[in-house]
């Protein structure tokens, strides 16, 4: 079983899966290491995150060959980012088109796939800034762009539903749950339904 616990920054996603998902726990990529610069060129930038995603998606799997279950503390498709950033204005179409391109590619491969489950749980912006206050030990310097992400967060995962019914569910658990096994590699065709339902 593969799930994940999705929401924005200082929801207190890695609280819940350590509290609910102890031993199970994929956590999140560390800092960028070999990103390229902006003169590699949109595509070039598109598959470096392309295939930290495929890495987050491959440890994911590791942990639920070893344990059973696997709890991702946020999603390893995380194309959301992207899609997010370009709902606000902070990157541009190409950056998006070259994005999907490349993520379309690892679902092609199989590399990476959809998960069993999603929980996804929006936070008041207010709530979330008290708890990034409250804990010393992270800094979160892109707090405000995570509050700004939230609706489009929240957006990608209406589309995942549309795209792929019953995996989403918008809240998260009072423990870990039980999920069904699901098709984790049901086809590109639902990868391009969620692109799309992302436009109505």
């Amino acid at each position: 079983m593969i799930i994940v616990i999705e929401g924005i920054s200082a929801a207190g996603k890695t609280t819940w899966c350590r509290a609910h998902g102890s031993g199970h726990h994929v956590p999140e990529n560390g800092p960028p290491i070999g990103l390229p610069g902006p003169d590699a060129g949109t595509g070039a930038i598109a598959e470096y995150w392309a295939e930290r995603n495929v890495h987050r998606w491959r440890a994911a799997r590791a942990m639920e060959d070893r344990t059973g279950v696997a709890v991702c503390d946020t999603d390893p498709l995380k194309l959301h980012y992207t899609w997010g950033l370009w709902q606000i204005g902070a990157t541009d179409e190409a950056d998006w088109l070259a994005a999907v391109t490349a993520t379309r590619r690892t679902m092609v491969d199989q590399r990476i796939g959809f998960a069993d489950a999603y929980f996804v749980q929006p936070i008041d912006p207010a709530r979330a800034n008290a708890q990034a206050a409250g804990d010393p030990t992270r800094r979160r310097a892109k707090l405000s762009l995570h509050v700004q992400l939230q609706p489009s967060l929240m957006a990608w995962y209406r589309a995942l539903d549309r795209a792929l019914p019953g995996r989403v569910s918008f809240t998260w658990p009072d423990s870990l749950p039980q999920v069904p096994p699901r098709d984790r590699h049901p086809g590109v065709d639902a990868f391009d339904r969620l692109i799309a339902f992302l436009a109505d």
